[in-house]
């Protein structure tokens, strides 16, 4: 079944994992061309470009914002592993420092703990496993984007059965106009040989009748209709497809309130009138929504 995908949509992915916690945040909105923006840990820095790739392989377009953030293993963080051959080494040392000191001064400090630990390479922290980490970071991120799909999906099928509403109405207005037209052409006919014979003047009946068929062929809005009606069958075709539709509905609204324009020009009955503005709205209202889709 065909799905057509809104872009704005939000997804956040927890995974727990030995080498810590991962949590993504994915957000997305309508832009013209597909944006990526990852906020990172820097020992993920590596993974930025499989990242893009992956997100350019699912998505076509919109403004995303992707959030990682990792909280290291709390035996990570709690655990100390100290050399203890390199922290005697070190003490033994600054003993043998300070008896050379002794004999030039009395006032010699004792060995701080504190500072032996600081010494490089006496307080050593467990090596992460980099490699299973990034594994865990890509397989978050490949669900995390699918569970933001299906979001995108659902939204774009509420999206999808709107714009099918709308495109409803709009045929129900066209083929109500067209259904009307002969009576409005003949009773607006009707007016101005009225109006003729109100001035009690002399006029030419077959001039008369030339203006009158100039007339009915400048209120004609046979073809304006029926460009409208394809445009509409145009717009259920596109929403059918399973690519990326957004721009090509984008294009076909600006025909079809091209088409609404034309009608409301050459109206000359409020009743043909206020079909055009109902096809305005109709249309505008799709337009807006459109912007949506991917």
């Amino acid at each position: 079944m065909t799905v057509t995908r809104s872009m704005t949509a939000f997804a956040r992915r927890e995974q727990q994992t030995e080498q810590g916690d991962l949590t993504w945040e994915i957000r997305s909105v309508n832009h013209r061309y597909l944006e990526v923006s990852l906020r990172l840990d820097e020992r993920f820095r590596s993974l930025e470009m499989p990242m893009r790739k992956l997100f350019a392989d699912k998505l076509a377009r919109g403004k995303v914002e992707a959030t990682l953030r990792y909280k290291m293993p709390e035996q990570q963080k709690s655990s100390l592993d100290i050399d203890y051959d390199l922290a005697k080494a070190l003490i033994s040392s600054c003993k043998s420092v300070s008896g050379l000191a002794i004999e030039v001064a009395t006032d010699v400090a004792a060995v701080d703990p504190l500072k032996v630990l600081q010494w490089p390479g006496v307080l050593k922290t467990k090596a992460l496993d980099q490699a299973a980490l990034n594994e865990a970071v890509m397989s978050s991120l490949h669900i995390a984007v699918d569970e933001l799909i299906e979001t995108r999906e659902t939204e774009g099928t509420a999206l999808q059965a709107m714009i099918q509403q709308r495109c409803s109405d709009i045929n129900e207005i066209a083929e109500d106009t067209r259904q009307r037209m002969p009576a409005i052409l003949q009773q607006h006919q009707q007016r101005l040989q009225e109006r003729v014979a109100d001035f009690q003047v002399s006029v030419d009946a077959e001039r008369l009748e030339q203006e009158l068929v100039l007339l009915a062929q400048k209120s004609d809005v046979a073809e304006e209709l029926d460009r409208l009606q394809s445009h509409v069958t145009e717009v259920e075709n596109v929403l059918s497809q399973s690519n990326p539709v957004g721009r090509r509905l984008d294009f076909l609204m600006q025909e079809l309130n091209r088409e609404a324009n034309t009608l409301a020009s050459k109206s000359i009955n409020t009743e043909t009138t206020k079909h055009s503005v109902e096809l305005k709205v109709l249309i505008e209202q799709m337009r807006e929504q459109i912007q949506n889709i991917e």
